[in-house]
Order: C-alpha cells, then sequence, then structure tokens
C-alpha cells in the first residue's frame, strides 16, 4: 500500500476552515447511533475490505456497526472539510502520518490521552508521528519505511554481497550495472516520493530539515549524484516515481532499488525474480540506518459528541492491540508500531524482517519541522533535483533549499 500521496492546496486555509466550521452549530442531520464513522483512503478493494473486517471485529462486542467514507489520499482534507461545514465529521479520520501537524495545529482534534486511547508501548518513530508539540493525537497501528530490496540471483552471479555502506554501494552498483541492467535505482522525482527515498540517506550522515543549510546533508547529495554520474544509476532517475523504481527492477533492468514493504505483493508475484531485502546502507559501518516512517494515523476529531467519542475510542484501542496489529500488518504488508507487535511479526516473516528492524530507528518526516513540513519537502526535492541535473553543488543546491524553506514560512 503506498504511504505518499499529493497534498492538498492550501492546506492551512482548508484547515482552519475545517476547525471553524466543526464548531458551528444548527440543523444537521442527527447521526446514526448505532454506527461509528470513519473517514480514510481506503479507495483500494483489497485494503477497503480488510479494514472492514478489523472495524467489524472490534465493534461487534460494543453493539455498534462502522461504515466508512473512502477517499483518495489527497481528498482527505477537502472531504473532511466539506463534511464538517455539513455538520456530518465522521469520528474517526484516518490520514497520513506527514498530514497530522496541520491537522493538529487548528486544534481540531482531540488529545488521544484525553480520549482515552492507550499509546503505551510504542515504537519512538510512531510516537513522535503521531503527535504535534509533545501532545499526541494519532495512532498508527502499522508503518511502513524503505530498505534495499535486491536481486539476490544478479548479485551472486556478480560475485557481490548485498552493501552496507555507502562505498560498499558504489562499488556494488558499479559492477552490477551490466548492458541494460543499472546496478542501483531509486526515486527523485520533485514531490513526496522522492523526498521519502532522499531521507535515509540525508538523514544517516547528519541531514537536519530544520538547517538544511549546515553542510552535513550535502554528502547525501553527492551520494547520489555519484551513483548517476557514473552511471551506476540511470538519469532517469529524477522521473521515477516508486513504482516506476520497482518496475525497473521486476524488467531487470536494475539490480538494487530503495522501496517499501507495499510492494511486496508485486514482487512475490513474480515468478523469475529472486528477491530479498537488506537494511539501506549508511555512510559508515556501525552508524544505524535512520530512514523515515510513513503510513496513516487515526485521530479523533472534536464533533462535541462525547458519546459517541468514547465508542470510537473504544474501537481504536480494540484496532491497536497486540493480536490485531500483527494480523492487520501482514495484511497490508507493513510494521506493527507496538515493539512486541513488531518482534512477533518480524518472527512470523523473517524475509521482511529489515523493515521491522528498521522501524526502530526511523523518524517522523514532521518530528522536527512540525506543520512546516510541506516547504520543507519542496524544498529538499529541490535541491536534489538541481544537483542531479548538474544545476548546483551540493552546498549550493542546500543553501538555495533553506532560503526557499525559510520564505516559504
Amino acid at each position: 500500500m503506498p504511504f505518499l500521496r499529493r497534498r492538498p492546496p492550501a492546506p492551512t486555509l482548508i484547515l482552519t476552515a475545517l476547525l471553524a466550521a466543526s464548531g458551528l452549530v444548527g440543523c444537521a442531520e442527527v447521526p446514526d447511533p448505532g454506527t461509528i464513522t470513519v473517514l480514510n483512503s481506503a479507495t483500494d478493494t483489497h485494503e477497503h475490505d480488510e479494514e472492514q473486517k478489523f472495524f467489524d471485529r472490534c465493534a461487534k462486542p460494543l453493539g455498534v456497526r462502522v461504515r466508512q467514507t473512502s477517499v483518495p489520499a489527497d481528498q482527505v482534507a477537502s472531504k473532511a472539510l466539506r463534511m464538517a461545514s455539513s455538520h456530518s465529521l465522521t469520528d474517526i479520520l484516518e490520514l497520513d502520518g506527514s498530514e497530522l501537524p496541520q491537522f493538529a495545529d487548528t486544534g481540531g482534534l482531540v488529545p488521544l490521552a484525553d480520549a482515552g486511547v492507550d499509546v503505551t508501548g510504542m515504537s519512538e518513530g510512531a510516537v513522535s508521528m503521531g503527535s504535534f508539540r509533545g501532545t499526541q493525537y494519532g495512532i498508527a497501528r502499522s508503518v511502513n519505511s524503505l530498505a534495499l530490496i535486491y536481486n539476490a540471483d544478479l548479485l551472486r552471479e556478480a560475485g557481490v554481497e548485498p552493501p552496507t555502506t555507502w562505498d560498499e554501494l558504489k562499488a556494488a552498483a558499479k559492477k552490477l550495472t551490466r548492458g541494460r541492467t543499472f546496478g542501483m535505482a531509486f526515486s527523485a522525482t520533485p514531490d513526496a516520493d522522492g523526498v521519502y527515498q532522499f531521507l535515509p540517506f540525508f538523514w544517516s550522515t547528519g541531514g537536519d530539515e530544520a538547517r538544511l543549510d549546515d553542510g552535513k546533508g550535502a554528502p547525501a547529495l553527492q551520494l547520489w549524484k555519484d551513483l548517476v554520474t557514473s552511471k551506476s544509476a540511470s538519469s532517469a532517475v529524477v522521473t521515477w516515481n516508486q513504482q516506476d523504481v520497482n518496475d525497473q527492477f521486476i524488467a531487470g533492468r536494475a539490480a538494487m532499488m530503495i522501496n517499501g514493504p507495499w510492494q511486496v505483493p508485486v514482487l512475490s508475484a513474480q515468478k523469475n525474480v529472486t528477491w530479498e531485502v537488506a537494511p539501506v546502507p549508511v555512510p559508515e559501518a556501525g552508524r544505524p540506518p535512520v530512514p523515515p516512517i510513513g503510513g496513516t494515523v487515526m485521530a479523533l476529531p472534536r464533533t462535541g459528541d462525547s458519546g459517541r467519542q468514547r465508542t470510537a475510542a473504544k474501537i481504536v484501542n480494540c484496532l491497536n492491540e497486540e493480536r490485531n496489529q500483527v494480523a492487520w500488518g501482514e495484511a497490508v504488508y507493513n510494521v506493527p508500531t507496538r515493539t512486541a507487535a513488531s518482534a512477533a511479526y518480524k518472527d512470523q516473516n523473517p524475509k521482511l524482517g529489515a523493515f521491522a528492524d528498521q522501524v526502530a530507528t526511523a523518524r517522523s518526516r514532521t518530528g522536527r519541522v512540525g506543520a512546516r513540513w510541506p516547504v520543507v519537502s519542496d524544498a529538499l526535492s529541490g535541491a536534489f533535483q538541481s544537483v542531479l541535473t548538474g544545476r548546483a553543488t551540493p552546498d549550493n543546491a542546500l543553501k538555495q533549499a533553506q532560503s526557499r524553506a525559510t520564505a516559504g514560512k
């Protein structure tokens, strides 16, 4: 299940209006007392049906039903606005973790502790992803991240071990580049896909999204530039989204790629591709990888109905019990967020162990910059695009990026 979505236009204006609308009083349709409502982006039939199974499992003991309203991810905020203006905002709102600060900043969400939602035992990254200014407003049942996925047959034929450091990555990618096959593939599109893929390299070398021009992130830009300049990676990476990268890998035109667990269903269906997963290589041996943490969080909007809010909170608690987190993670190929559930998931899915391991050190995109993440993300994408297309050096690109991020306040 892809986690990256285009954000809606003018999110601050939309969400400010959402808060104002949710506080209005007047004529509204009386909600069915026996139905708890959810707004999410589960438009994929498989995901929607799986969601419903879990909702039904948790709602039945409470004597209620759950009705989902599912829209494309980039329409969740605008849909929430329209529902709020007609006084029909759902009891549970599920949105991308990177969007939560923009919602929480309006005051339109209920702190989970106040609602009685249990968030103990969660991974640090998952807590950060659901928090804003020290208060947790959202809870993720499962999360995803990135890893190095490689064609085991091609590496074996070339006598190459899965690389663990950047130097090993460059050497392996060069050796694996043969004929129409590039050694390495990644997404460097000027959007959320490219930024998500850049972050493991940027963060692992000490890059700081709050201080883009401090020079610490420049080596990550140089690494990507070196891979493309040496022709170990295609110059077309600036146009490949994450699905394109997976397509290149499946077609045999890339021996290694950076990608996420949402690609597992397609990869598993390939009879002629023997794939394995390893951690994202790091600058120096011994450093932990620091990938981004992605996925959706469940939040409770301020609807003014305390009774429905208590019932919704009980459903959210049930969904996040260890057994349900493990089962949900297996259903959507994501990693559970409770540490005990994550360990159980890894035991039951050893091939995906690298994803589970990396969640322990993964970071939230919004943890440092909060609601400013969209402008920082845009600035970062401009930096790696300008370097990969030869318009700027890494240091200059990041200085320009900081100026762009500052101007976007």
